[in-house]
């Protein structure tokens, strides 16, 4: 029996999440694994049932949990609450990242065939995109100790302060690495080390780091020139590191490659997943939007692929991710899309479309495993 922690959370988030677990409840009996879903709040959601962004007991279930899988976090209602403690404790996923040290997140972004007409790329620019964010999701600029508010020379001033240690960046390191020598071979760091002291020593690390995998092509590039060339250039990356704010930025960027931010899943892992299955936080980046919460049109294309990451990295099974992906890609090229793409299909018949094509017969396959 493998537990599963699933927290819906704001906006749109407990929508989605219940799309992906439909899925998950889809694909299960092929996996000869029983889930069991356990589910409570978190975020906003959770502050306006007690006061609190995560409570402790959140955490200990989180802890006791397989895998954790999150809607969607945040609103305005809740943007300027302010309390007691680090950054950590001001954001109900951050305080989970924190104490579970979910360092190494990955963003995928990809090229959908069926969907470039949708981006606004040219053919033969996004084509065959296919980009693994990584971005460092428990130290720097999130998560600053020195941080606030002042007042200098009569003038008030904000500061949070950048921080990286040698450990943190190591560790980070090494997991892109390892993800590099499954896909193409390739990292490219992005930094500010023209400028910034804590960049200094990220490439420094990252040049280390490098020396331990001959077979896999390092370049460095300063972040603003790594965005140009991420939108002038996108099938010549592979996997692109950044910090936690750099991160943040590009991984919505490259949102644009599939022509929508519902269209990509993420996962953030506790360690580097060579050795086999780790624990993580799996999510959709779509965002809470308040905006269409409750109507039944949200994309859970993200959230749906964070279930097939769940199962890949956190569960050792990287063919179900495949089928997943692949009854996807055949739901696209079937015309089927909700309206943040153009189409007409609510969330739930998305979700119905793509268990449809997953075309899961008693205990067998439906020929989409590659």
């Amino acid at each position: 029996m493998a537990k599963i922690l699933a927290l819906g959370g704001d906006g749109i988030g407990p929508e989605i999440l219940n799309e992906g677990l439909r899925v998950l409840a889809a694909v299960s009996p092929l996996m000869d694994l029983e889930f069991e879903i356990d589910h409570d709040l978190l975020h906003g959601a959770s502050y306006d049932a007690h006061g609190v962004f995560c409570t402790d007991a959140v955490l200990e279930k989180a802890r006791s949990a397989d895998a954790v899988l999150v809607g969607a976090v945040g609103g305005p209602a809740w943007d300027d609450i302010r309390l007691d403690g680090g950054a950590e404790c001001q954001d109900g996923l951050m305080y989970l990242r924190h104490h579970l040290q979910t360092y190494l997140g990955l963003r995928p972004a990809r090229a959908w065939d069926p969907l470039i007409t949708h981006t606004p790329f040219r053919d033969e620019v996004i084509r065959g995109a296919d980009v693994m964010i990584l971005r460092e999701m428990c130290g720097g600029a999130m998560f600053a100790t020195e941080r606030g508010q002042r007042c200098v020379d009569g003038k008030q001033q904000g500061y949070d302060m950048t921080a990286y240690d040698e450990a943190e960046v190591r560790r980070f390191a090494r997991g892109g690495f390892e993800l590099a020598r499954q896909r193409r071979g390739h990292v490219v760091s992005c930094d500010k080390s023209n400028v910034m002291e804590s960049y200094k020593l990220w490439r420094r690390i990252v040049s280390e780091v490098a020396r331990d995998y001959p077979d896999v092509t390092c370049d460095h590039m300063l972040a603003d020139h790594c965005g140009y060339q991420l939108m002038m250039r996108p099938g010549d990356f592979d996997v692109v590191l950044c910090c936690n704010q750099l991160g943040d930025v590009f991984s919505d960027l490259t949102a644009s490659y599939a022509g929508s931010l519902g269209m990509l899943p993420s996962a953030c892992l506790a360690a580097s997943p060579d050795d086999g299955p780790v624990f993580g936080i799996f999510e959709s980046t779509s965002g809470s939007a308040p905006d269409i919460a409750g109507q039944g049109i949200a994309n859970p294309v993200g959230m749906i692929l964070s279930v097939g990451m769940m199962l890949s990295y956190g569960f050792g099974r990287p063919e179900m991710c495949r089928m997943i992906e692949d009854a996807v890609m055949q739901t696209l090229a079937d015309g089927i899309t909700t309206p943040d793409l153009g189409g007409e299909a609510r969330s739930a018949e998305m979700t119905d479309a793509i268990i449809q094509r997953m075309n899961v017969k008693g205990n067998g396959w439906g020929g989409l495993g590659r």
